[in-house]
């Protein structure tokens, strides 16, 4: 949830805990502490008296939008009368599928024998 609340661009301490509702303020300094650890999150100093600092994605944080999306998606499909991610332009539904750069075909099933696990 911290990800996603980053997904739109830094954030202080305080815009962090108001994003994510019912999070304790240990837990959000903790799991800041241990995204910051893996790379997912970089603090930045925007005041030295008292220290404060705001968090944004790195580049490893921000790959992680697409997955996020997918399980935004999957839990939408679940759950009646929750609204599905759609194209600004059309407002179409959007549709995640698995696909090769290579031979430009969308791979149906990723369980299936032409996809390989390497």
């Amino acid at each position: 949830m911290l990800v996603d609340a980053l997904l739109a661009g830094s954030r202080r301490y305080g815009e962090l805990a108001s994003a994510v509702p019912g999070i304790a303020p240990n837990v959000l300094a903790d799991r800041l502490r241990r995204l910051e650890r893996a790379g997912i999150v970089h603090a930045t100093p925007y005041s030295t008296r008292p220290p404060r600092l705001a968090y944004a994605l790195t580049a490893d944080g921000r790959e992680l939008a697409g997955v996020i999306r997918l399980l935004a998606d999957w839990g939408a499909r679940q759950a009646p009368g929750t609204e599905r991610l759609r194209h600004d332009v059309c407002g179409t539904p959007l549709e995640a599928r698995w696909y090769c750069p290579t031979c430009g075909r969308s791979v149906d099933d990723p369980g299936d024998e032409s996809v390989e696990v390497i």
